[in-house]
């Protein structure tokens, strides 16, 4: 990373990466990553913001959207800073040559340590379902999981996605009968006061789409995470978007725009 400061309008909030090519920002749960008919403020729009004061742009600041992550969850999110970067990492994307790490807290104890899942997804315009067989308006889906501990009736997983498809985690992980926790959607018992789901994008791996080098970008576990990690990183951002939306409540080149 290029020396940069470390934070995305308040210290609570890391910049995970920046350099000409690609931003790299942590996703508080409840956030959107793009705008909707709702009007609420998204990541994306906070990023190019960011970027128009870091660097007294004139006009608007190009932010590339090249993947997104569901509201409840967090974690790492990229974009891309010009039109190149974005079409060489959609295109990584498209491949399925990212590596995409997740963190699961999941109900119950899983029978096998570790494992594959394969599956049909169904996509229509509010939900993702599982279809038995393959069709036309089918996708395969396909991720890796293994347990990194279970205490009592929950598990931690550790979860490698290796197809993109709509709530993909959330169903894969509900169809084998251990949902979420907090996703009330498909099938947990538990719920978070802010509705989020205990599912976190942990770690992205990209190949530059410039200097053609590795790149490993990584989210740090935030405050109110509900699995004791075994070091965390201060200052460690808060979990929802509600504790960061107060605490940018007083930062000038946010009030109108994000309506604090």
């Amino acid at each position: 990373m290029s020396n940069i400061e470390a934070f995305f309008f308040t210290p609570e909030w890391p910049v995970l990466y920046l350099d000409n090519h690609l931003l790299a920002l942590y996703k508080p749960a409840g956030l959107l990553v793009q705008g909707d008919e709702s009007g609420e403020i998204s990541l994306l729009e906070l990023g190019k913001s960011w970027l128009k004061e870091r660097y007294d742009k004139p006009g608007r600041a190009f932010l590339g959207l090249v993947h997104r992550l569901d509201r409840p969850v967090a974690g790492v999110v990229l974009f891309c800073r010009t039109s190149k970067a974005a079409g060489r990492i959609s295109e990584q994307f498209r491949l399925g040559t990212i590596v995409k790490k997740y963190l699961a807290i999941v109900e119950g104890r899983l029978s096998e340590y570790q494992g594959r899942l394969t599956n049909f997804i169904e996509k229509n315009a509010k939900n993702s379902k599982i279809v038995s067989l393959p069709g036309k308006t089918s996708k395969r889906a396909t991720l890796s999981y293994r347990v990194l501990d279970t205490i009592g009736s929950v598990s931690l997983l550790e979860v490698y996605l290796e197809t993109g498809r709509k709530h993909q985690i959330r169903l894969q992980l509900s169809n084998l009968g251990h949902p979420v926790l907090g996703d009330k959607r498909y099938g947990s018992s538990a719920t978070f006061a802010q509705r989020q789901i205990a599912l976190f994008a942990k770690e992205l791996t990209i190949r530059h789409p410039i200097r053609k080098v590795e790149v490993t970008i990584e989210a740090p576990l935030p405050k109110g995470w509900p699995w004791t990690a075994s070091h965390v990183i201060e200052p460690a951002p808060p979990w929802s978007w509600d504790e960061l939306h107060r605490l940018l409540s007083n930062c000038p080149a946010l009030v109108h725009l994000a309506g604090l």
